[in-house]
C-alpha cells in the first residue's frame, strides 16, 4: 500500500504558513554585541550613532604652510604678499592645523626667499583644511538598523569612536546525518557503504545564506538515538537539518521523532524532487526533515530553510548587476583617470535613478552610503544631468526598487524616519540626498524622487512653502504633507562668549560665522533676515565658508572654529552648544502624485502619524508637532 502522507500542500503555501507558524512559535533574530573590527558582511541590530567627529581635529589638507587667511588679503601678481617666519608655520598633510590659523597654502603656491615666503595670491579662510566633522558628526546616524555591514562602514564607525555595536546573531543551524549505511567520507568505501556528503553541501548552503552550519555525528536507524540527538540539537541550535528518514521505510523515524518532541505542520510536499519533505518544530527552533537523495535535499533546503536563514540574519545574498540609470546631476571629472562615482540609487516612475554622493578621497562615510558605483572612464570629462550611464549595484536590486528616492533639505529626522521605515517593513528604504530645499523641489520636478524634504520662507507674506509649490508647479500633481515645525536660531559656543542675544549681534564685530550652502532653506532664511534689519551678510567673516548639514554647522561651532551658525535646536543640544531663538520654521515633504499610492511613501505617512516617530522628536528637542502626514496643500 503506498504511504499516506499528511499532507500535499504547494510549496508556496508551505513556505508562507510554515513561516508564519513559525512566528508565531517566536522564531525571530537574536543580537549579539562584537567589536566594529569583526562586524564586516554582519547586520546591525539597530541604528548606531557617531560617538565623535571625523575628523576629531581640524587638519592640513596639503602639504604647505598654515596661516591667518586675513593676512594675505589683497595678494596679486603685481602686489604679492610677504610673510615672515613668524607669520605661518609649514605643514603636511595630516597635520594639525596650528592655533591662530584658518588656511593652508600648497606648497606649490609658495616662494621662498630666506626665511620667509612670498605669496601671489590671497587665500579663502579655510581653504585646504579637513574640518572637524568634514566626515562624520558627533551624534549622526552611521548606520540603521538592519544594514549590512561593509568595509567602508566598519571605517565609519571606527572614525566616529565606534569600537562595538550589536549585531544580528548568525542563526545556528544544527545538521544531524542519519542511517545505519552512512559513513564519514574515506577514500576506500565498502560496498554498501554511503559516503556521508549531505552534510557538506548543507553546511555551505548555510554559510553561503548567512548561517553558521554545526554538523552533528552520524546517528543509526534507532529510535532512541535519534530522539537524543535531536532534542540535543534543538536546545543547542536556532533551526534543525534531519537528513534522510523522511520517506516510508521501516527505518525512517523522523515525522515520528519531530511530533513525540513538538510538532509536525506539514509532512508531503507536492513538488517533486522534495515530495517527502518534513515542516516541523520542537518549540521555537524549526526542524526540516530532508530527503536523503542529494538533489531532493538541496531544492528542499533550498527552497524551505534559506528564507528562515535570511529572515533570522537579516539580510539576503545575490550576485552584483549592471544596471542603466538616469544621472540626477552633472558629474565632471579629468581626462587622465579613470573615476568611479558613488552614487545612491531609487526607482522613479518605473526607471532606476542615479544620485551622486560626496566624491572626497577623505569621506569614508559616502561609500558606506552607497547603493552603486558609476564609472566614468578615462578620456571622458564626465556625464550631464539626465543622462544614461551603466551602474554596478553594491545592494540587491530589490532593495534599489525597494527604496523611496528623498532628495531636499536635511534634517535628522530623516533619518529617523529611514531607520523607522526599514525596521517595519524589512524590504523598503528611504535613501536620502542632502542639497537642499531648491535641490528637492528640482529634484521633484524632473520626476527623479518620490519626496523632498523642504523649508523655504515666502520673503513676502512669511510662509512656508506653498508659494514655491505655486510657482515651480503651476499645473499641479503634487502634495505638501506636514511633517514638523522646528525652531531655527543661533547656535554658539557654550556659555555665549560673544554675548549673542539677537540676530543683528553677529554683525557686532569679531564674530567668525559658518553658513549653509547656497539652495538650503536655512540659508535663504538668513538671507532673509539680512533684507528685513538692513544688513550686507557678505560682510561678516566667514559667509562663504558653507557647510550641508546643520549638524556640520554644529561640529564646526563646538570645535572653537567658529562663534555662531544658524541651525536647528536638536543639533545645537546634540553639541551642547547655546542657542538663540529666532523663529519656528515649516518643514515638510513634497511629495508627487505618482508617488503617492506607492507602499513606501504611505508607509512613511503611516509612521510620520505614529506615536513612536512623536517620541523620537521630543526627545531629540526643538520640534513642534501639531498634525504630521497630513496634506497641508494640494495642487
Amino acid at each position: 500500500m503506498a504511504f499516506d502522507y499528511l499532507s500535499n500542500v504547494s510549496d508556496d503555501t508551505a513556505e508562507r504558513e510554515y513561516t508564519e507558524y513559525l512566528k508565531s512559535k517566536g522564531l525571530a533574530p537574536k543580537s549579539e554585541r562584537i567589536a566594529v573590527g569583526s562586524s564586516c558582511g554582519r547586520v546591525s541590530m539597530g541604528a548606531v550613532y557617531a560617538k565623535i567627529c571625523s575628523p576629531h581635529y581640524h587638519a592640513s589638507a596639503m602639504d604647505g604652510i598654515a596661516l591667518s587667511a586675513s593676512r594675505t588679503f589683497g595678494a596679486g601678481e603685481t602686489t604679492p604678499v610677504t610673510l615672515s617666519p613668524d607669520e605661518f608655520e609649514w605643514v603636511d598633510t595630516g597635520d594639525p592645523l596650528p592655533d591662530g590659523c584658518d588656511a593652508v597654502v600648497m606648497i606649490e603656491d609658495v616662494v621662498r626667499e630666506g626665511d620667509c615666503v612670498k605669496l601671489y595670491s590671497a587665500a579663502a579662510p579655510w581653504q585646504h583644511i579637513r574640518q572637524i566633522g568634514e566626515d562624520i558628526c558627533a551624534g549622526e546616524m552611521i548606520l540603521p538598523g538592519g544594514a549590512r555591514i561593509s568595509p567602508s562602514a566598519i571605517g565609519a564607525m571606527i572614525a566616529g569612536g565606534v569600537t562595538s555595536l550589536n549585531v544580528v546573531k548568525k542563526p545556528v543551524v544544527g545538521i544531524i546525518p542519519t542511517g545505519d549505511e552512512i559513513i564519514p567520507p574515506c577514500e576506500n568505501p565498502k560496498p554498501g557503504d554511503i559516503m556521508e556528503f549531505n552534510s557538506s553541501i548543507f553546511s555551505a548552503m548555510t554559510e553561503q545564506w548567512g548561517g553558521e552550519a554545526r554538523v552533528y555525528p552520524i546517528v543509526p536507524d534507532d529510535r532512541e538515538k535519534l530522539r537524543e540527538m535531536l532534542s540535543r540539537a534543538a536546545s543547542e541550535c536556532d533551526m534543525v537539518i534531519l537528513n534522510a528518514g523522511s520517506s516510508a521505510g521501516r527505518d525512517d523515524y523522523s515525522a515520528q521523532t519531530i511530533r513525540e518532541l513538538g510538532e509536525v505542520l506539514y509532512h508531503g510536499i507536492a513538488m517533486k524532487p522534495g515530495k517527502p519533505a518534513i515542516l516541523g518544530s520542537i518549540g521555537p527552533v524549526p526542524v526540516l526533515g530532508v530527503p536523503g537523495y542529494p538533489v531532493s535535499g538541496i531544492i528542499v533546503v533550498e527552497r524551505f530553510l534559506r528564507p528562515l536563514i535570511e529572515y533570522c540574519s537579516g539580510q539576503s545574498f545575490n550576485e552584483d548587476e549592471y544596471v542603466p540609470a538616469r544621472l540626477t546631476r552633472a558629474v565632471v571629472s579629468g581626462l587622465k583617470y579613470k573615476e568611479l562615482v558613488r552614487v545612491r540609487m531609487g526607482s522613479v516612475n518605473g526607471r532606476l535613478i542615479a544620485s551622486p554622493l560626496n566624491r572626497g578621497a577623505g569621506v569614508v562615510s559616502s561609500f558606506m552610503k552607497a547603493d552603486g558605483i558609476m564609472e566614468v572612464p578615462q578620456g571622458t570629462e564626465g556625464f550631464e544631468a539626465g543622462e544614461s550611464v551603466t551602474v554596478r549595484l553594491l545592494r540587491p536590486k530589490k532593495e534599489i526598487y525597494g527604496a523611496a528616492m528623498c532628495i531636499g533639505s536635511h534634517d535628522p529626522l530623516i533619518d529617523e524616519l529611514a531607520d523607522m521605515l526599514h525596521a517595519a517593513h524589512p524590504a523598503e528604504f528611504l535613501s536620502s540626498s542632502h542639497v537642499g530645499s531648491m535641490g528637492g523641489i528640482m529634484a521633484v520636478r524632473r520626476g527623479e524622487a518620490h519626496l523632498a524634504g523642504i523649508h523655504l520662507l515666502d520673503e513676502n507674506d512669511g510662509r512656508y512653502n506653498v508659494s514655491y509649490l505655486k510657482k515651480y508647479f503651476p499645473n499641479g500633481g503634487v502634495r505638501l504633507v506636514e511633517c514638523a515645525g522646528r525652531t531655527q536660531g543661533i547656535m554658539c559656543a557654550k556659555g555665549n562668549p560673544k554675548n549673542i542675544r539677537c540676530f543683528k549681534d553677529l554683525f557686532g564685530g569679531g564674530i567668525s560665522y559658518v553658513n549653509r550652502q547656497k539652495g538650503s532653506g536655512t540659508r535663504v532664511l538668513f538671507d532673509y533676515l539680512c533684507a528685513q534689519n538692513g544688513l550686507r551678510g557678505s560682510s561678516l567673516y566667514g559667509y562663504e565658508r558653507e557647510e550641508l548639514t546643520h549638524t556640520s554647522v554644529a561640529a564646526q561651532l563646538a570645535s572653537g572654529s567658529g562663534d555662531a551658525g544658524m541651525g536647528i535646536y536638536s543639533a545645537a543640544m546634540m553639541y551642547g552648544l547655546d542657542f538663540v531663538p529666532v523663529c519656528t520654521e515649516q518643514y515638510d515633504l513634497l511629495i508627487p502624485d505618482h508617488a503617492w499610492e506607492s507602499p513606501y511613501v504611505r508607509h512613511i505617512i503611516e509612521i510620520l502619524k505614529s506615536d513612536e516617530f512623536k517620541a523620537r522628536l521630543n526627545e531629540m528637542g526643538g520640534y513642534t508637532l501639531n498634525d504630521p502626514g497630513e496634506v497641508r496643500c494640494r495642487l
